[in-house]
This record gives structure tokens, C-alpha cells and sequence, in this order.
């Protein structure tokens, strides 16, 4: 999401440092553009005007023009304000994540159109506060229009390891809501997940449904599931709801495949209803908290190291990690190793999301997909790796001509990827080996740069100059 929009404004940000001393001329012409970048990201006139005249009152003026790094101010001054627009405000700040504060069960309304992702986002919910929250979360479909509708959420409950309300032919959305809420107060439940049904598109039957269900369960959270896809029509879909019906927070689905943005931008500013979660993927733990200040971040290329940190330490096998690092300080590193590192990877989700999280990744963008850097790539090496016996994945130097052929047959690629993946493990075990011999003192002195090649040091041992 927003690579459209990061791409243009990184672009009038970076002719900005190159200016130096900042005129007033200068600011209106880089607002012209910032303003030209957000309409064309999908983000809404009015919310695109009173982002500009935000930025435009605080960057002319003194404290920019005369300021040490005038560039560096504009862009910390778009930067809050871009905050601001996404719900980062002081009042917002509470709101952040699913409200669980009432008495149980807690009943958490599911609302949207047809197509939204709103079921799979049910299950989603359930899985995130089963294993976060460690609750005791009830899903109950009410989706009686559907066909399979209800099966749908009973397989869903089966896979994240919660329960699902039995299903009964021939009730009504009000009548599987009040017996989901009587049986959740009978057995306990701390959550109730209430999936109602949806529309291709917005009418007065789906409202009055929808408004019934949550004036019989009065659910302490009502969520609007949007896809991100839609652009302003997410928008659009948004404010008829909060109109109609009243929602606490919003869940942008599909935010892995759009590319502008704007509706994110747009959401906060014209329903009043903030973003509490992002669904970015199929699998059912794709579901990440929002935080405007990340998203803000990662808009202008300055990276989201905090989301980074989380994802990894959700996924990443600690007892595992301390045993490879205690491996790797004694230089001891295998293709058993490495392939353990990959499956690691793999688990914090895609390449391109993890790199969209580093800071400056942005500019690199085009030389990573020449690089084909993808889950695609980490599969195949391991199963490249996989194709091996024992003894070749602990001593990789007896892998000659034959060897090669018959692993790249048993995995089903080429004697070139083979040697690419013996390369790649080469250059790390190199690296292994530099860190272990450096120590903890050496590396402090030469920093990175005393662990690259030799080809790749410039005079002194510094890093080459690029």
C-alpha cells in the first residue's frame, strides 16, 4: 500500500534537499506536487486540501526558511500532518485496536458489503484474540442470504481452534444473534463475533438488518470491513454505514494490493470512525494493528523498524534463534542452518512487505524485483537444500558436477540455482567467519565494513564509495 503515492512525494522531498536554502517559492511549488501526488493516490479532495493548507501554515514560515535543514523541517512538518489525517491525534489515541473494556461476553458486530473480506476478517479476529488476549472467542455467522455462508465460518472456526455457534435452518439474523449471546453468557464466552450478512451494494434491507441486530446485541464494538481495493468507494461504503448504522473502527482488507492508498487517507477525515486493523494477506495471521505514525513513516520512505521488530519476534523461534547465534559466534553455520534462516523468513510473511519496512528501501525498489526477491525464491532453495543428503548439508564442499545434477533433478530446478544457493551460503559463512574472528571490539571499530569482501572495501578498509 501507498508505494504510488511514497514514490512521488520521495521524489519533491529529494529535489528539495538538493535546493538547500528553502525560498517561499520553493514550499508552494513542493505543496503543488505533494497536493498533485495525494489526489492521484485516491485521496480525497477534501481531505487533500486540508492536509496541504496544514502543511502550507506551518512550513512558511520562519522556523523553516531560516531553519539548518529546511528540507528535513517540510518533510517533518508533511509527516505530521499525514498523522494527523490518518487518526494520530491525542483523542484518537485510545481507539487504537479492538475495545475489549465491558462486561463479558463482549460482543463485537461485523459489518460490511459482500466481497469485503468481512467473514475471513471474523476469523481473523478470533484467532488474533485467542492467541494475543488468550480469550475464549465464540463466532456465530448470521449471513442466512449467503449460500454456505455459515459453513464458511464454521470451517474458519475449525482452523484458528475456537468455537462456532451450531448452525439452525430457518432462523433469522435476530434469532441466531440472541441464541449466540445466550449461549456465550450459559458457557462463559469472554467474545462474541457476530459475521452479519452483506450486499453487493448498499440499500435500506441490509441497513435495517444490520441496525436491528445491533440494537437487540448492543455490541461494545461495531466494525466496518472495507476493501482497500475499492478506493473511494471503501470511502463512500464508510460514511453510508456510519451514517445509517454508527461504527466504532474500521478493517481495511486487501491493503497488499493497493498500491495509492488514498482511501486509508480519506477514512479517519470523513467518518470520524478510525482504522483499527490492516488485513494484508489470505493467511489467517495477516492481520496487523494500525498505527498512524508507522503508516506515516512508511509513506515517506522513512521505514517501520518498530512493526519489523514485532512481526519477527511473533514468528521467529527464540530457543531456535539462541542456538544458531551460539552456533554462529563458535563459526559453526551448515545448510541446515540456512535453511532453518528461510523457514524463519518465510513465517514473518513477504520479502517485499518485510523490505517495504526498511527505512530508504523505497528507492531500491525497482533492483529488488530485478532481483526477483520473492517466497517463490525462498521456497525453491529449500527445496534445493531439502534434495541433499545429511552429510552434503553439513559439508557442502563435496557438492561437485554430480552431486548438482542430481539435486537440481530431485528438487525440481537448475544446476545454475544451485550454484547461486552454494554461492549465497558461501558469502554468509564468510561472514560468519569475519564476525567470529572480529569480536564484539572489532566490530565496533570497522563496523559493516569489516565485514564485506575485500572487493567491496574501499582505501583503508572503508566501505567502497558508490
Amino acid at each position: 500500500m501507498f508505494e504510488a503515492l511514497s514514490g512521488k512525494l520521495n521524489g519533491v522531498f529529494d529535489r528539495l534537499r538538493r535546493r538547500g536554502a528553502l525560498s517561499e517559492a520553493d514550499v508552494t511549488e513542493a505543496l503543488r506536487e505533494v497536493r498533485v501526488a495525494l489526489l492521484e493516490a485516491d485521496v480525497a479532495l477534501p481531505v487533500v486540501r486540508d492536509l496541504i493548507a496544514k502543511v502550507r501554515e506551518r512550513a512558511v514560515g520562519v522556523e523553516v526558511l531560516k531553519s539548518v535543514s529546511p528540507a528535513q523541517q517540510v518533510i517533518k512538518i508533511v509527516h505530521d500532518a499525514l498523522v494527523e489525517a490518518l487518526g494520530g491525534g491525542a483523542a484518537d489515541a485510545g481507539q487504537r485496536g479492538i475495545d475489549l473494556a465491558a462486561a463479558a461476553p463482549v460482543a463485537i458486530l461485523m459489518v460490511g458489503l459482500q466481497g469485503s473480506g468481512k467473514t475471513t476478517t471474523s476469523g481473523k479476529i478470533a484467532l488474533r484474540l485467542k492467541g494475543r488476549e488468550k480469550k475464549k472467542v465464540l463466532l456465530a455467522s448470521l449471513d442466512v442470504h449467503r449460500p454456505a455462508a455459515q459453513l464458511q465460518l464454521e470451517t474458519l472456526a475449525k482452523q484458528v481452534g475456537v468455537a462456532s455457534l451450531p448452525i439452525v435452518a430457518g432462523q433469522t439474523p435476530l434469532q441466531i444473534a440472541a441464541r449466540a449471546m445466550d449461549q456465550a453468557r450459559r458457557e462463559l464466552f469472554d467474545v462474541v463475533v457476530l459475521d452479519t450478512a452483506g450486499r453487493l451494494a448498499i440499500d435500506e434491507t441490509l441497513m435495517d438488518e444490520v441496525a436491528a441486530v445491533k440494537l437487540a446485541t448492543q455490541p461494545h464494538e461495531t466494525l466496518l470491513v472495507v476493501d482497500a481495493m475499492t478506493g473511494q468507494d471503501a470511502v463512500n461504503t464508510a460514511r453510508a454505514f456510519q451514517d445509517k448504522v454508527g461504527v466504532t473502527g474500521i478493517v481495511m482488507t486487501r491493503i497488499d494490493g493497493d498500491a495509492r492508498g488514498g482511501a486509508a487517507l480519506s477514512m479517519r477525515a470523513v467518518t470520524g470512525a478510525p482504522i483499527k486493523l490492516l488485513g494484508a494477506g489470505e493467511k489467517l495471521d495477516a492481520l496487523e494493528d494500525f498505527h498512524p505514525d508507522r503508516i506515516a513513516g512508511r509513506i515517506l520512505g522513512m521505514g517501520d523498524i518498530v512493526s519489523l521488530v514485532e512481526r519477527a519476534a511473533e514468528t521467529i523461534d527464540r530457543d531456535e534463534a539462541e542456538k544458531l547465534a551460539a552456533r554462529m559466534q563458535k563459526g559453526q553455520f551448515t545448510l541446515e542452518d540456512y535453511a532453518s534462516q528461510l523457514k524463519q523468513i518465510g513465517k514473518m510473511g513477504s520479502l517485499s512487505g518485510i523490505l517495504g519496512m526498511l527505512p530508504g528501501i523505497g528507492k531500491m525498489k525497482q533492483q529488488i524485483e530485478d532481483a526477483n526477491l520473492d517466497n517463490t525464491m525462498l521456497k525453491r532453495q529449500a527445496a534445493i537444500i531439502g534434495s541433499m543428503t545429511p552429510k552434503e548439508r553439513r559439508t557442502p564442499d563435496i557438492i561437485k558436477a554430480s552431486r548438482k545434477r542430481r539435486i537440481a533433478a530431485g528438487s525440481g530446478t537448475s544446476v545454475q540455482e544451485v550454484n547461486k544457493l552454494l554461492k549465497s551460503f558461501d558469502d554468509m559463512s564468510v561472514m560468519m567467519k569475519r564476525m567470529n574472528k572480529l569480536g564484539q571490539k572489532g566490530l565496533m571499530r570497522g563496523g559493516l565494513a569489516a565485514l564485506m569482501p575485500k572487493g567491496m572495501q574501499g582505501p583503508g578498509g572503508g566501505r567502497r564509495p558508490f
